[in-house]
């Protein structure tokens, strides 16, 4: 096939780390989750040794995921410093925090800024119906205060990064709506770097059975998202949840141009492996596309950074040259 000039595809080389795998939300989708008082959260001697971890496989992002402490619980204060402290102990070892730990009100998420290069939130689907089925007890998924989150996110200028979650019960037309969403929140703050395009899988933790997303519907939507998205917004595929390889060619050849956070394990979705760099270089060389690992800030937004992070950002793209060592 004939590649355009911009025949980049990029991916994060990045360490999830997870505070907590205890949430108050129960989505009927989710393989993530345990009760609120089953879970141990993450000790100071684990960090140390994931972030050991990370830095001998140069990998360049630190993934904070939690599931959610409610907002009025007593230990909501305890798990936010928690949070606050893995970022700063990543930066202090010369790693880039990217926090998506759910809805944040204002103070928190201008706390964390001062320690992350950039954040996100899933905005999943704007349909209020889901909060009758999957999101029946989910009582942060209510569609217009996630939408809200990304509002604060601009006027906090915060590069940010949200998508959709598909196939969860929503229609065409619920996409577009979200699609609609992202883009004029984007309209007006300009802070949306990258949207993900995530098919839901089933797995084996989920509470409700539910059919995966195909890979060719997901390879068709592509082509749907880049006609509503603003152009300089990134849209990333998630490979490991696309079985057959040909699909993510096809995405890519749709307008898809990230393929995400690889590393040691996908949190979200434990029974799906993130093949390696070197396998989807593989791939993607049969068709004349080209690999390159990117860092979790897009460059154009390196000027919205404290003078701190911006060091640490400018020390990490000088390492990533076209021969770079980068890999998970």
């Amino acid at each position: 096939m004939t590649v355009a000039p911009n025949d980049i595809i990029t991916y994060s080389p990045a360490l999830t780390v997870v505070p907590t795998y205890e949430c108050f939300n129960r989505c009927t989708y989710c393989n993530f989750r345990v009760d609120p008082g089953e879970d141990r959260w993450l000790s100071p001697s684990q960090l140390d040794q994931q972030l050991t971890r990370a830095k001998a496989h140069n990998l360049s992002e630190i993934l904070i995921l939690s599931g959610e402490v409610h907002p009025e619980s007593p230990r909501r204060p305890v798990w936010f410093q928690n949070i606050l402290s893995i970022c700063e102990v990543a930066l202090q070892q010369g790693l880039l925090p990217h926090t998506n730990v759910g809805p944040l009100n204002e103070v928190e998420m201008a706390q964390l800024k001062i320690v992350n290069v950039s954040m996100g939130l899933m905005l999943e689907q704007m349909t209020p119906k889901l909060l009758k089925t999957v999101h029946r007890h989910a009582p942060s998924k209510i569609p217009k205060q996630r939408l809200a989150q990304l509002e604060q996110a601009g006027r906090l200028h915060i590069p940010f990064t949200t998508g959709l979650l598909l196939g969860i019960g929503e229609s065409e037309s619920d996409r577009i709506e979200t699609l609609q969403a992202i883009a004029q929140c984007h309209d007006r703050w300009g802070h949306i770097q990258e949207v993900i395009l995530q098919p839901h899988q089933p797995g084996q933790h989920q509470s409700q059975s539910r059919n995966g997303f195909s890979a060719s519907t997901l390879a068709d939507f592509v082509k749907i998202a880049r006609r509503y998205l603003p152009t300089e917004i990134t849209l990333q595929i998630p490979p490991n949840l696309i079985a057959d390889k040909r699909y993510v060619l096809k995405a890519i050849a749709n307008g898809a141009r990230d393929l995400g956070g690889l590393g040691p394990k996908d949190e979200v979705n434990p029974d799906y492996h993130h093949p390696t760099p070197a396998q989807l270089r593989s791939l993607l060389t049969e068709d004349g596309w080209r690999l390159r690992p990117r860092l979790p800030i897009y460059p154009r937004y390196d000027d919205w950074l404290p003078t701190r992070l911006r060091q640490s950002v400018d020390d990490w793209r000088d390492r990533l040259t076209p021969g770079s060592t980068l890999q998970c």
